[in-house]
């Protein structure tokens, strides 16, 4: 934040009151508020950690952004947080008939620039007492308080550890993507033995790393592909659908010893298999 803003904040400082601090046009009475959350699809918060929040906000199955600016917060795990993502300018919009058959409204908007430094770092306070997505600034203009502004924008976390790694699909392709290094740098420096579980039904895959990548350079490829070239993963995303790969979960079971050969890496892969039941209950054909 500026120099002589930074001091203005508190922690029961008012979130409309730090945005017309920065953008005086800023004001509650020209202002929707949109509380984007999950809708069963798509997690909107690793939408924003993708990088095309903006065009994923944009396209609306109501007319939802009936005034002159949007104030886009996005849930956050927490209760009762949210980080912001922005205000955007409306300039109108576009109807349209989805693939499946649905009439929706393309928005064009464009975000103010004044307010930028903020996007990622300020998480706001509020309790959401309904369903309701899509506020009136001036009824909720109270309610909305500042309750943290990060040194930092939000991303995904920082590799926390091989024995508390658990990764979503979602993430890995973002980690992926990015080559996050605090990742890239953990992963690829080790060999071992990794499991996929599958969150719609519980089912298991273990899979090891031996090449010279490591661990990451598995994971890459389920990035790219969902199934990483393993048959069984291929044959159950052609009968469910490419979309299946994102119940995914990834984490690692154990890294090789230094010393360690691809045999016993192999070996320890068995290991895992026999005693999480995989070939039989699982996703492992051998």
């Amino acid at each position: 934040m500026r120099g002589s803003q930074a001091g203005v904040y508190s922690k029961t400082m008012l979130v409309f009151q730090l945005l017309n601090l920065l953008d005086s046009m800023i004001e509650p009475k020209r202002c929707k508020i949109h509380l984007a959350c999950w809708n069963g699809i798509r997690n909107p918060l690793d939408v924003y950690f993708e990088g095309w929040f903006d065009s994923w906000q944009a396209v609306q199955s109501q007319k939802n952004f009936k005034r002159e600016m949007v104030v886009a917060l996005i849930a956050l795990p927490e209760p009762d947080r949210w980080l912001f993502a922005g205000v955007h300018d409306v300039h109108g919009f576009n109807p349209f008939i989805s693939k499946k058959g649905s009439e929706l409204y393309q928005y064009s908007t464009s975000r103010r620039s004044a307010t930028e430094e903020l996007c990622g770092r300020l998480v706001v306070d509020f309790h959401r007492t309904g369903r309701q997505s899509y506020l009136v600034g001036e009824r909720w203009e109270m309610d909305m308080k500042v309750a943290q502004i990060r040194s930092e924008p939000l991303k995904v976390i920082e590799f926390p550890g091989y024995t508390k790694t658990m990764l979503s699909k979602q993430h890995l392709d973002i980690i992926v993507k990015q080559q996050n290094p605090s990742w890239k740098s953990a992963l690829s420096s080790v060999k071992g033995v990794y499991v996929i579980a599958d969150r719609k039904n519980g089912k298991l895959y273990i899979g090891s790393a031996t090449g010279e990548d490591g661990i990451w350079g598995r994971w890459c490829a389920y990035a790219k592909t969902g199934h990483g070239g393993n048959k069984e993963l291929k044959e159950l995303l052609k009968a469910e659908g490419k979309e299946h790969a994102d119940h995914f979960n990834f984490g690692v079971l154990e890294t090789a010893d230094t010393r360690g050969t691809e045999q016993d890496i192999l070996e320890r892969e068995s290991h895992w298999k026999e005693l999480l039941l995989t070939r039989s209950h699982g996703y492992n054909a051998n």
